[in-house]
């Protein structure tokens, strides 16, 4: 018998009774009765209770001993009564009395408790995040990403699929985000940088002829924290399948995920075939290119009615004549809100940086009027029109915004999540999932004016190659699309430029002349110079996967060891400074800040 433990905390049952057993784990909890003091054992797999009365030569050292200390217990199973079974744990109808125990691994005074999920402050989280990950709720949370990752891939070889690794130190790229380097030290004045993606080595793997490659892979990315992406690293689910076209992807794709989703959650899920929804509808019915599609709201563009001469809202008509444009929010059935509802609304939009809302709602006495702040500058046939535009009826109300066009997509889509809150209309028992698809290959920087690619630089371009007209790049599409959930974008993907030539025609349009592509994707490009099949893929987000079964807000909730909103690891203590001795071996001298 291990010398540590007979059974683990989680598989003593009502038919070991009166056996002799041998425990290990973390003292969870210490309830003390005066006779008798009950604790709580716990391991990675759950709890067992265990009883002592103060007979016992051991009471008294039990009873001072701290809590989450490591201790071997033995003694014997008893059969819990009736009115103590406890039901929440699997072994609740048991307890074991203790005999002897002997301590494993002290504790010091805790800085967080381990017994509860309470909330606490998230530098002594991280800090400790050793006990934090000893906590219930994330400790399930990491299981649950193990489970997901081993299905994953039980699902990818199903599919047909090969996972292959691909170089951790590679070249920098001057596309994306910012780069983590690592100085050469073979090479003085000489940099590698750790991949953003797999991005083109998953392309050469298909140039090499491996048909459907995938990999659970690691990527690094010097950027700043959001609530869904770890600053500094993330894992993916990478894959890229050759000789497809972009239906083929998203085939296998959907496969995987309902699969994932059935099998990890009791949510059930809205579509079993993903609606795809073109790029430029998303951001006018949904104001994000990333829709979550829980919400029933659909936003509208209104802006010819105010050119009419029987509406009389002159602020929105100035704005208008100036090139803004008019969209709006139907809310159904909301006549008898009272006013600090709507006013609500339209301050809360002014703290998100909108210029604010107007707003109606629609009423029948004898005619069709607007009732509210602007009601009375709309005309009854202007009304009606806006009705039949909108598809409102008489108890609906209406929320208006005027803007140039991104910002007003950009507030739209802010005013759309906030009244579907207000109003209680997302289904949180579902999951929506979505494609983003039709994006344009190129757009233009609001600051610079240059235009640079929207997306993936090694996206195909819609259409055939010598249709495509490249005086005018703003409208080539290309085969790129986005999978998002719940408004979650779990990833982007992208039909691949296989053909060397058009990526050269391509990246011109950005700056780049020939020599410059060479010199930024010499592997790449050369690669395809040398039979390269038509290919294309995605990489979905393990944690981001993990974070919407696991119901969780922020992405760190299912990281094991994540760091801050600064990038620091506050257990590792990393970034850290590195010796002189180090820095001479890389060639390197630190600039002093003035």
């Amino acid at each position: 018998m291990n010398k540590y433990r007979s059974h683990n905390c989680n598989e003593l049952r009502k038919k070991d009774v009166g056996s002799r057993v041998l425990l290990s784990g973390w003292i969870n909890k210490k309830r003390d009765h005066g006779n008798l003091l009950f604790i709580d054992l716990r391991d990675h797999y759950g709890i067992t209770q265990f009883i002592i009365d103060k007979d016992n030569k051991n009471f008294s050292r039990l009873e001072k001993i701290q809590l989450e200390t490591v201790i071997k217990i033995d003694g014997e199973v008893l059969e819990r009564s009736k009115d103590t079974i406890n039901k929440e744990i699997e072994t609740g109808e048991i307890e074991v009395s203790i005999e002897n125990f002997e301590i494993l691994g002290n504790c010091k005074e805790l800085p967080l408790p381990v017994f509860s999920d309470q909330e606490y402050a998230e530098e002594i989280r991280l800090k400790y995040r050793f006990l934090d990950l000893r906590r219930k709720k994330i400790h399930e949370n990491i299981i649950l990403r193990s489970n997901v990752i081993s299905f994953i891939r039980s699902e990818m070889n199903k599919l047909g699929f090969l996972e292959f690794q691909t170089p951790i130190l590679t070249a920098s790229s001057p596309e994306g985000a910012r780069d983590f380097l690592v100085p050469s030290r073979l090479s003085p004045g000489k940099f590698y940088a750790l991949p953003q993606a797999p991005q083109q080595f998953k392309q050469l793997i298909m140039v090499s002829g491996f048909d459907r490659y995938f990999q659970i892979a690691p990527c690094f990315r010097d950027e700043d924290a959001r609530a869904d992406r770890s600053p500094g690293e993330f894992y993916q689910l990478d894959l890229e399948m050759s000789f497809v076209e972009q239906e083929d992807v998203f085939e296998i794709v959907e496969k995987l995920l309902v699969n994932t989703f059935t099998k990890f959650s009791k949510k059930k899920l809205m579509f079993k075939t993903f609606p795809k929804i073109p790029y430029k509808d998303a951001l006018l019915k949904y104001g994000s290119d990333k829709p979550d599609l829980r919400n029933p709201l659909i936003i509208k563009d209104i802006t010819e009615i105010f050119s009419r001469e029987d509406v009389k809202f002159e602020i929105f008509k100035k704005l208008v004549k100036s090139g803004s444009k008019v969209r709006c929010i139907v809310t159904k059935d909301t006549k008898d809100k009272p006013r600090s509802f709507f006013d609500n609304i339209d301050k809360w939009t002014k703290e998100q940086g909108g210029s604010g809302l107007a707003y109606f709602t629609i009423e029948k006495d004898k005619d069709i009027v607007a009732k509210g702040p602007i009601g009375k500058f709309f005309s009854k046939n202007s009304i009606e029109d806006i009705m039949k535009k909108t598809e409102a009826k008489i108890g609906d109300s209406i929320f208006l915004a005027c803007a140039e066009q991104k910002e007003l997509e950009r507030i739209t889509g802010l005013v759309r999540d906030k009244i579907a809150q207000d109003l209680d209309l997302i289904d949180e028992k579902v999951f929506a999932f979505c494609w983003v698809v039709d994006y344009p290959m190129f757009e233009k920087d609001d600051k610079t004016k240059k235009i640079e690619f929207s997306h993936n630089p090694f996206s195909m371009p819609q259409g055939k190659i010598d249709k495509i007209n490249f005086d005018k790049p703003l409208e080539i599409l290309a085969f790129q699309y986005d999978i998002v959930c719940n408004g979650v974008e779990l990833s982007s993907g992208a039909i691949r430029n296989h053909i060397p030539e058009l990526m050269y025609k391509l990246f011109s349009i950005v700056g780049y002349d020939k020599k410059q592509v060479n010199d930024k994707f010499s592997g790449m490009i050369n690669a395809l110079s040398y039979g390269a099949p038509p290919h294309g893929g995605i990489a979905p987000g393990i944690d981001r996967i993990v974070m919407l079964l696991a119901e969780e807000k922020n992405i760190r909730e299912v990281t094991m060891f994540p760091m801050n909103q600064n990038a620091q690891d506050l257990m590792m203590n990393a970034p850290s400074q590195v010796s002189e001795d180090q820095l001479k071996e890389l060639n390197l001298i630190l600039k002093s800040k003035k």
